[in-house]
């Protein structure tokens, strides 16, 4: 179910009578679309969101007036303008036009494709990434998003967290299995997580898909805060663990520590 209660994700205290519910819930409505129910009836919508059916088939006919969903009088979907919302964020957010210099400089020495994503509750999203340096490049483009406990990213992004937030968020996390060796095992991810709070960095091998291995350190800023992770996805045949570690980790951190200052 999509919560449709608003999350705190500022650091600036919002008293909850300066709150519009109901934009927060036609956002849940938004959010409840997925790849596996890209179209719903007005019950499906109202079951996957909580929000009463009345409710919510006055949101998704709003939406279909402002041109966010369509609709064919019993299901509906969400429409292309939906992609300016997250484009709004990649078009203005700081970070992203910030690190894209610095990715594109590594990207070019090393030969492969950087990445820098944040974490977004339960998910890893990926905001920014260098211009391919290969005619066929794998790895993610900016806004898409992973679960976090599979990708390289969310674990780096995670390590940073104390331990009481870990594991809050390792109790409420759904551990989906992707291949032979996602870790879906609570305590065994937690530990995962502590090593590579301690390495400052981290190695993943086949966790998302069997042939593919990702790298990833934290972006930090003067004051030891994370802001997102800088990362690598690579072809497992191609890069073994011990060479990721010996070439492509201290490439990565010359470029967190020349960043360090900036963000």
């Amino acid at each position: 179910m999509v919560n449709p209660e608003p999350r705190a994700t500022s650091a600036f205290p919002i008293d909850p009578a300066d709150l519009i519910a109901g934009l927060g819930r036609g956002l849940a409505v938004i959010e409840c679309f997925d790849d596996e129910h890209p179209r719903m009836a007005v019950s499906e919508v109202a079951r996957r969101t909580g929000i009463p059916r009345t409710a919510a088939r006055r949101h998704l006919l709003s939406l279909c007036h402002f041109g966010y969903a369509q609709t064919d009088g019993l299901r509906f979907w969400l429409a292309p303008r939906v992609l300016r919302l997250g484009q709004s964020y990649l078009g203005s957010a700081r970070l992203p036009r910030l690190v894209q210099p610095f990715i594109q400089r590594l990207s070019m020495t090393t030969g492969e494709t950087v990445n820098v994503s944040v974490l977004d509750g339960h998910e890893v999203v990926y905001i920014a990434r260098s211009n391919s340096p290969r005619l066929v490049s794998i790895g993610f483009h900016a806004g898409a998003r992973a679960p976090a406990h599979v990708v390289t990213p969310g674990v780096v992004l995670l390590s940073r967290l104390p331990d009481k937030a870990l594991r809050q968020w390792v109790d409420e996390h759904e551990f989906a299995h992707f291949t032979s060796n996602t870790v879906t095992d609570r305590r065994g991810f937690i530990e995962l997580v502590r090593t590579a709070r301690r390495q400052d960095h981290w190695v993943t091998q086949a966790q998302l898909d069997s042939g593919l291995l990702g790298v990833a350190v934290p972006l930090m800023d003067r004051h030891g805060r994370c802001h997102a992770a800088l990362g690598m996805t690579l072809q497992l045949p191609a890069w073994p663990v011990a060479a990721v570690e010996e070439r492509l980790v201290p490439a990565l951190r010359e470029t967190a520590l020349t960043l360090l200052p900036l963000i």
